[in-house]
């Protein structure tokens, strides 16, 4: 990482603000050290288990408050790892995502998953699977690969997480992706490129150079895919 991108993440004012700056930020490893959140984070804002019980994990908590408020794309966009990207430089990655992955043919599962989506709007994962039918014995890692599948490809992205709420009304556990398409979310103009989508390679490509010196061609590549 460039030496001005070393430094901690201490609150998500921090967070929102170096993914407006590199425009790029895996959420968890990305197989280029030091370029991810959870790396830059400072040890108070890491995954912790209490010894009473129970974890805390504000990197975790946060990811929800900055796609809503500070308006960032978030999904499974990096080597099928989850991360952020700003409404910057996204027109030119989905330009370029999708020339890889052409809209899916009409009666796939794919296209099934992203026409329920669009009727309803956003729906919780759980929700979309069982409206898909994928409510079978080990059909749960069958479904969420096909929505990896799209997410990679720029046609479903994360809108928030939902949480379960217990009697005392405190949300817990992990939460719930609630997944829409990032044309429902920030409309068709936000999405637009007036670029071919090897310009918008490039532009990437060039980018990631510039704040990853130390990584080589081959690992942002991986990254770009």
């Amino acid at each position: 990482m460039k030496n001005d991108m070393r430094r901690l993440i201490h609150t998500q004012t921090d967070l929102m603000q170096i993914i407006c700056e590199i425009g790029f930020l895996p959420l968890l490893d990305s197989g280029i050290r030091g370029f991810s959140a959870d790396e830059m984070a400072d040890e108070d804002c890491c995954y912790v288990v209490f010894p009473e019980g129970g974890w805390e994990w504000k990197l975790w908590e946060w990811k929800g408050s900055v796609i809503t408020e500070g308006g960032f794309v978030y999904g499974k966009f990096f080597d099928k790892k989850a991360g952020f990207i700003s409404k910057e430089w996204w027109p030119d990655f989905m330009n370029y995502r999708r020339s890889r992955m052409p809209k899916p043919e009409e009666g796939s599962i794919e296209d099934v998953i992203l026409m329920t989506l669009r009727e309803n709007g956003s729906m919780v994962t759980r929700e979309l699977r069982n409206a898909c039918g994928f409510t079978g014995k080990n059909m749960r890692s069958r479904f969420d690969s096909f929505i990896t599948k799209l997410q990679m490809g720029t046609f479903i992205v994360t809108e928030d997480f939902v949480y379960p709420v217990d009697k005392h009304g405190n949300q817990y556990g992990w939460g719930l992706s609630l997944l829409t398409t990032p044309e429902s979310l920030y409309g068709k103009e936000c999405c637009s490129c007036g670029r071919t989508p090897a310009e918008s390679y490039q532009r990437i490509f060039e980018h990631f150079r510039e704040i990853l010196p130390e990584a080589n061609d081959k690992q942002i590549k991986r990254l770009i895919g």
